[in-house]
């Protein structure tokens, strides 16, 4: 290996990287080009884990698989390829979850470091957490498009993962989506919701019929739909979508005129809703009027913008093959929606054109429904090569324990003014004192309706999705009752409780441990009633928002007292008030930036922050949590901090790979 030649990198340095032990999370666009960048550095122990399998569309950009390898685990394929490279190099590779009950904190503490090259919000987040508990350095890193990040997340010294606000994913009111579209989103968010009503997981809020609850249409139209559909004695005999289409044998025609004529007419008959709005068109299967000629060739298919008849067309013909895979699952199996599979995405396509033509809204290409169904933003393999390299590059700087200059790093595609590209941070970014996983005290309040939420909802949707947590246990503060058990059966029969019926009522606070990230959280509860189009619950990570504020405090005081913001979590997900990502860049050997005393100072004045300083050996096992004081001294060298953002820096969100 060339970096292994005596001048290309120094001594002390080699010889860390070849006795160091890295895992790698993640065998993607990043992944991929991290491991390549590892073994050609000449590291020689290394781990990689991922569960996916290879697919055609990531041959585009993942230059360790080739086309014989579609369907073969990417984490084996990955270390076989990687190995041609470097056949001295000890490569394990797991074909697994990192979330698995199989990969705790021993796990992980085995590793000299932990290089993140993930996909998703919730694995980062464990693999955050499992760092923070083993005081196991871990570099996260991600691109979307043209932009990418590397930063540096050490216990003590800088912000972890979940230190900063991570934007929701955007929601739209169920009465906008089922009765007053208005854009092409609206169409695409209905078409899916469908196809999960027909073929998926059937979900009561996904329903897809005119929202007679909808108060903008008045209450009269409730009551008439009610008088409308009753039997003789009186009573709504209501079926859902799926039974429904199963009585008519998915019968393409039978459908289309459900939905695109019958539902639309009705929506017609809501004449408060088309007060001040373009009413829409209801359009009937016979009436449909060949446009356009046969599209044959897929890529065309994908690029054009169909006409009203093609999209029917392809609306049968995708329900047609839909059903089949749908008959051939066991009772009680269902379909999962995947952009990549050619059905549900000609389905998802058709639907929300058809719908968006009837709405008078612009239609879409499938190309552009695709990445707007799948929240995609295209995968750019010089972008990945790039922050590869930046995160080893951030590895070197971790293994000569020069802290001090691992500075978040950007990869922007457009130059700031000195005409820069790749763009560090100058300061490191402090813990967030209010953070709910790294501070000393984990707390947060949960706003949530005490009356109708249930345990099994307070597990599933708030702990588990909301929380990140992987196997909570829960008690009631103060008292023996058990809430939640990560024992299997043990708790069962609160599953279907409401909270209140446990006791568990505004004021209370319920203490929630998960074993295997050893993270403890205490949740004070407070009752909300939400309205209609209001989640069901709120997550504050920062309890002192709650109270009363005695008085304005003066402006000078604000510049002594500064802290990271805390801002309270909306629509059902969690903030913790934290500032947007910082940046990072490495030491002296990234030199496409000016240091710091070369570069015009242009950020706003900050103070340090007086985050839980502490830092976490990588010693034995541990067996519980072990919180931070707030008057511990880290072990590293004196860093410079700020709780400021550089100005001169636009900010970049989580970017997946």
């Amino acid at each position: 290996m060339a970096a292994q030649l005596d001048g290309v990198l120094e001594k002390d340095l080699q010889e860390k990287i070849k006795n160091s032990k890295v895992l790698v999370v993640g065998a993607g666009g990043i992944g991929c080009e991290v491991l390549k960048n590892l073994v050609l550095t000449g590291f020689l122990d290394i781990e990689i884990i991922d569960l996916d399998t290879i697919d055609v569309s990531n041959l585009n950009r993942q230059f360790l698989f080739h086309k014989e390898h579609v369907g073969k685990s990417k984490a084996e394929v990955a270390r076989d390829s990687a190995l041609s490279f470097n056949p001295n190099a000890k490569i394990k590779a797991y074909h697994d979850s990192i979330t698995s009950n199989n990969y705790g904190v021993n796990f992980f503490q085995q590793f000299t470091l932990v290089l993140n090259a993930l996909d998703n919000r919730a694995a980062r987040n464990h693999v955050n957490r499992m760092c923070l508990t083993s005081g196991i350095p871990l570099i996260e890193s991600g691109t979307a498009g043209y932009s990418g990040q590397a930063e540096l997340i050490k216990r003590g010294l800088t912000q972890c993962y979940e230190c900063k606000p991570v934007p929701g994913q955007k929601s739209y009111p169920g009465c906008t989506i089922r009765n007053t579209p208005s854009e092409p989103i609206h169409c695409i968010v209905w078409a899916k919701h469908l196809f999960n009503q027909l073929f998926g997981e059937t979900n009561d809020d996904e329903d897809v019929s005119p929202d007679t609850a909808d108060p903008e249409a008045g209450a009269e139209v409730g009551e008439a739909a009610l008088a409308k559909d009753a039997n003789e004695k009186g009573n709504v005999d209501r079926i859902s979508t799926r039974v429904w289409a199963k009585q008519c044998d998915f019968d393409a025609e039978k459908i289309y005129n459900k939905l695109f004529f019958e539902d639309i007419k009705y929506l017609l008959s809501m004449s408060n809703l088309w007060k001040n709005r373009v009413p829409p068109n209801p359009i009937k299967w016979d009436a449909i009027v060949e446009e356009g000629e046969e599209i044959t060739d897929a890529v065309a298919r994908d690029q054009k913008v169909l006409t009203h008849s093609q999209s029917a067309k392809v609306f049968a013909e995708s329900i047609k093959s839909l059903k089949e895979s749908f008959t051939k699952l066991p009772e009680g199996d269902y379909l999962v929606w995947d952009k990549d599979d050619k059905h549900a995405m000609d389905f998802v396509a058709a639907c929300a054109n058809i719908r968006a033509q009837i709405f008078a809204i612009p239609r879409k290409s499938r190309f552009e429904i695709k990445s707007m169904a799948g929240n995609i933003i295209p995968a750019i393999a010089t972008t990945n090569a790039m922050t590869a390299g930046l995160v080893v590059m951030q590895a070197f700087g971790v293994l000569k324990e020069q802290y001090e200059k691992c500075f978040h790093i950007y990869v922007r595609l457009v130059t700031n003014p000195r005409k820069q590209f790749i763009i560090r941070d100058k300061v490191l970014i402090p813990p967030n004192p209010k953070c709910y996983v790294c501070s000393a005290k984990p707390e947060v309040v949960l706003k949530v309706d005490t009356k109708n939420v249930t345990v099994r909802e307070l597990r599933d949707d708030i702990l588990i999705k909301a929380l990140n947590m992987v196997s909570p246990d829960v008690t009631l503060d103060g008292t023996s009752t058990i809430v939640i058990s990560s024992e299997e059966g043990e708790t069962d029969c609160n599953d279907d409780k409401k909270l209140v019926e446990l006791n568990i009522v505004d004021g209370c606070v319920l203490k929630a441990d998960d074993f295997l990230q050893n993270y403890e959280l205490s949740i004070t509860i407070l009752h909300k009633d939400p309205g209609r189009e209001e989640a069901a619950f709120e997550i504050i990570a920062d309890p002192s928002s709650l109270k009363p504020k005695e008085a304005e405090p003066s402006k000078d005081a604000e510049m002594d007292d500064a802290q990271p913001s805390t801002s309270s979590g909306q629509n059902g997900s969690s903030t913790n008030g934290k500032k947007a990502r910082y940046d990072e860049d490495v030491s002296g050997e990234v030199l496409v930036v000016p240091d710091d005393d070369e570069m015009p100072s242009t950020s706003k004045a900050g103070t340090s922050g007086s985050g839980a300083a502490g830092s976490s050996s990588s010693g034995s096992g541990v067996e519980k949590r072990k919180h931070v004081e707030d008057d511990d001294e880290p072990a590293s060298k004196k860093v410079k901090v700020s709780s400021q953002q550089d100005d001169s820096d636009d900010d970049l969100i989580i970017m997946d790979d």
